[in-house]
């Protein structure tokens, strides 16, 4: 990073996005900028920035995680806060983007929850959002300001590129129907067959698998999906594929939100191994599955595309050999 850009580009810390953005600042070597979020007794969120960020194009990192509504509302006041101190640009970048999957109306009298975050982080006065692997692509478009999606395809490739020779035979399972387009792209970079699982949601804590559509007989099954929130999908469909044949069954996701009875059922299930990434930070939360668990960080795949979006670079180019995004 060159000095021009140390003067002109500054990364915030909100409080689920320390991890990240402290990783972030050190691949683009940089120092992270100074502010903090102080909540007082009555719960309140004040942010106090230490640096001066006049013109400068400004980056806050924070997931909307559990605690969902304090992790909002502290990025709307980090917005909020920027933008009064008169920030070039505002990007909110949201590794795990909350109420994702409250996307549409299934019902009636129900609300599109994503579509009224979206309207928020834009009235806070970002400019811009930064975001990975979004439960519904379509979510882009709840935006009225450019939003660049991005996939944690190329950390999870890296990772299964290097363990392809331990694995022996493997097929890549998609848990759902609407995860199809990245479990064949994993397929097709690690060379071996699809099977997809015919799911249907019971209600927001259980599912029932109902069919196998491919082989998986005396194979090490690989699960990828963009979230593991209650478990309940991916380990219905781990036991479906042992009883078909499998021999081994290993998960993977973007974003480890693990709520409600998940652990438990991870560790009651046949899943050896499940991947994820840090844009939730574990911290000690994941204890229960430590010894099943592997973190990876998507740390300099954020940093690459905040260097680029500073830049005016296309963030489309890292992805070129990759189709990772839900569509």
């Amino acid at each position: 990073m060159s000095a021009n850009d140390q003067e002109h580009l500054k990364i915030f810390a909100a409080s689920a996005g320390e991890h990240l953005a402290r990783e972030m600042c050190d691949h683009l070597d940089m120092s992270l900028g100074k502010g903090r979020a102080i909540q007082f007794p009555d719960g309140e969120i004040i942010v106090k920035l230490e640096d001066d960020v006049r013109g400068r194009d400004c980056y806050v990192v924070q997931s909307t995680c559990e605690p969902v509504n304090d992790n909002l509302m502290e990025l709307l006041i980090w917005i909020d806060c920027l933008r009064r101190a008169s920030a070039r640009r505002i990007t909110a970048v949201i590794p795990y983007f909350g109420y994702a999957r409250q996307d549409r109306k299934d019902e009636g009298r129900v609300p599109i929850t994503a579509k009224l975050v979206a309207n928020l982080v834009t009235a806070a006065g970002a400019d811009r959002v930064l975001c990975l692997d979004l439960h519904a692509a379509q979510i882009q478009g709840f935006f009225d300001i450019p939003v660049d999606h991005m996939s944690a395809a190329p950390v999870l490739a890296e990772y299964f590129m290097k363990e392809r020779d331990s694995l022996g035979k493997i097929a890549v399972v998609s848990p759902d129907v609407g995860n199809v387009k990245v479990a064949n792209m994993f397929a097709n970079l690690l060379g071996c067959d699809l099977a997809i699982i015919d799911k249907r949601r019971k209600s927001g804590e259980t599912v029932e698998v109902k069919n196998l559509i491919g082989e998986v007989d005396g194979c090490t099954v690989l699960m990828f999906d963009d979230l593991i929130s209650t478990a309940g999908t991916i380990c219905e469909a781990a036991k479906l594929v042992v009883e078909r044949g499998a021999t081994d069954v290993i998960a993977a996701a973007t974003h480890g939100v693990f709520v409600g009875m998940a652990q438990e059922r991870i560790m009651e299930s046949p899943i050896s191994k499940v991947i994820v990434t840090d844009t939730i930070a574990c911290n000690g939360r994941c204890e229960p599955i430590k010894d099943k668990l592997v973190e990876l960080s998507v740390a300099k795949l954020l940093g690459e595309a905040i260097h680029r979006i500073h830049h005016d670079q296309s963030i489309s180019a890292m992805f070129r050999t990759l189709v990772g995004t839900k569509r």
